[in-house]
């Protein structure tokens, strides 16, 4: 076994009581002076939270990774999700798929599951056992990407035998696994206590390396450190570890994680491609609980450049000048919290989800009499019962239609949608209308979708995401790599993340994943 960091050590210090090692990987076999036929190692990245116009807003002052790529790679200005929910699991699962959750399997977060009679994380497997602590683990015990019905970048190139390893890695359990895919060799994410977690779909048990890790318990070296002003508690609490969830040190934690799995697995050093997925989440974190307008925003999304520039320069000095691929998104956008929008006199505020909830029910008992209509409600829509009331059957369309006329009268909706009309119509609309077909699964959507109008959100506090428009659709997309590959430049044409997962295996001479809906982007391949 490989010793637990290399000899060669940089350290990352946010501030002065915060400094972490970082382990800084030398390049083995494949040299900078000779370029692969392929990239020997691809970095898929992505920012969670992060709004296409953070790039524009704070482009002036990148100095690191997003310097490098606005300057070198190939920019796409007009990419979006094309379909809804626009959430952490079904953008981390479009990104390397190609497939929107009609296709993918992934349709939100989590569903409501009627054999379980609850709702259920997407990753959630109890097939499997946790690895490294139940916490922030599907639903407390065991996470995969079972529920994945769709190949990925990296699955496709196992399958192809020119791919090597293929790995995860986030703050999230769901950011690491869906990118990774099936057929990865591992994914990784922190659990509530700041230790590595994973799960026995990879492996029996954690890699000794990972455990020794784990073992200097690596996010308490954050305890009590500042960050523009605010002091982390100096006791390793519940509190500790949400607060640092929001600071760029949980990136930091990430990062140098990141490094280690390209150290201790040896990426990018031989003939094969190798696939590292990494995702860096506080910018969600802090975003839902301040918002976009905020100097911590500002500070985040500039501590996220220097991650970025730090992650390419072990890459490259890992794999060689020339044999990095990377491709940078983010899995959503955000809203404006409604108090921005106040503030200068635009539209939007906050709705009661659960009066609508109320409405719909109170309507359906008028109309069929007392019973359990509704079994759940989530970002995919309200689940309608089977049988709501025993020994009268009810047919599904009868209760969508009072559902539809109930909710088309509460403030701020904009439109409705039923199970009936998503399943038998598959084009036609608008834009909107299109995304919401794209982000219909059959299996785990609900009965009745609701988009509501632009900047109305339901969360009581902060901002969050979700909806088809486009601040939360926008995002980042940027193609960086050998010119033998990628056509630097900026491109003002429509794309979407969809378009990603082809492109990429264009590059790589692989299948496309099988559930990919878009494009190959000609536009930027030599």
């Amino acid at each position: 076994m490989k010793r637990f960091l290399p000899v060669r050590i940089a350290l990352l210090c946010a501030t002065a009581s915060a400094c972490v090692p970082i382990a800084q990987p030398t390049a083995q076999t494949v040299t900078q002076s000779t370029m692969a036929e392929r990239p020997a190692l691809v970095l898929a990245i992505v920012v969670d939270q992060m709004r296409y116009d953070y790039l524009t807003r704070f482009e002036h002052e990148f100095t690191g990774g997003l310097r490098r790529l606005l300057d070198e790679g190939a920019v796409f200005t007009n990419a979006s999700y094309e379909a809804a929910p626009t959430v952490t699991a079904v953008g981390h699962s479009t990104f390397l798929t190609g497939a929107t959750p009609s296709v993918s399997g992934i349709a939100g977060n989590a569903y409501y599951g009627r054999a379980e009679g609850r709702m259920i994380q997407s990753i959630t497997d109890d097939n499997v056992t946790p690895l490294g602590g139940t916490e922030n683990t599907g639903d407390g015990g065991g996470a995969s990407p079972h529920r994945l019905a769709v190949t990925t970048v990296g699955d496709e190139l196992k399958i192809s035998g020119k791919g090597g390893k293929v790995y995860g890695v986030s703050l999230k359990d769901r950011s690491a696994i869906l990118p990774a895919g099936r057929d990865a060799d591992g994914a990784f994410w922190f659990g509530d206590t700041g230790t590595i977690v994973s799960s026995s779909w990879y492996f029996p048990a954690l890699p000794d390396w990972v455990q020794a890790y784990n073992a200097t318990r690596p996010a308490e070296r954050y305890l009590g450190a500042e960050w523009l002003g605010r002091q982390l508690p100096t006791e390793a609490s519940a509190g500790f570890f949400a607060r640092l969830d929001a600071a760029p040190f949980a990136d930091e934690l990430v990062l140098e994680f990141a490094l280690q799995v390209m150290h201790e697995e040896d990426l990018g050093t031989d003939q094969q491609t190798d696939l590292l997925a990494v995702s860096f989440s506080a910018t969600d974190y802090l975003g839902h609980a301040t918002g976009t307008e905020t100097p911590q925003m500002r500070q985040m999304i500039l501590s996220v450049d220097k991650r970025i520039g730090e992650l390419l320069a072990a890459a490259e000095e890992q794999a060689g000048r020339g044999n990095v691929l990377v491709v940078l998104t983010a899995d959503h956008g955000v809203a404006l919290a409604p108090e921005d929008n106040i503030a200068r006199q635009l539209p939007g505020g906050r709705y009661d989800i659960e009066a609508e909830r109320a409405a719909v029910e109170a309507a359906l008992v008028a109309e069929f009499g007392e019973g359990d209509y509704i079994e759940g409600t989530g970002e995919l829509g309200l689940y309608l019962s089977r049988d709501p009331l025993p020994g009268k059957t009810i047919a599904l369309a009868d209760m969508e239609r009072v559902a539809v006329a109930t909710l088309r009268r509460q403030p701020h909706v904009a439109r409705v949608y039923t199970r009936s009309e998503l399943e038998s119509s598959h084009s036609g609309g608008d834009r909107i209308d299109q995304r919401v077909r794209n982000g219909f699964n059959r299996q785990h959507s609900g009965d009745v979708v609701v988009v509501h109008e632009p900047n109305w959100i339901s969360r009581a506090t902060g901002t969050t995401h979700g909806s088809p428009y486009s601040y939360d659709s926008h995002v980042p997309m940027i193609f960086w790599g050998p010119k033998t590959l990628v056509k630097p430049g900026r491109y003002h044409v429509e794309a979407a993340v969809h378009d990603i997962a082809p492109t990429l295996a264009t590059m790589l001479e692989i299948a496309t994943p099988s559930g990919a809906q878009g494009r190959a982007l000609a536009e930027i391949l030599p």
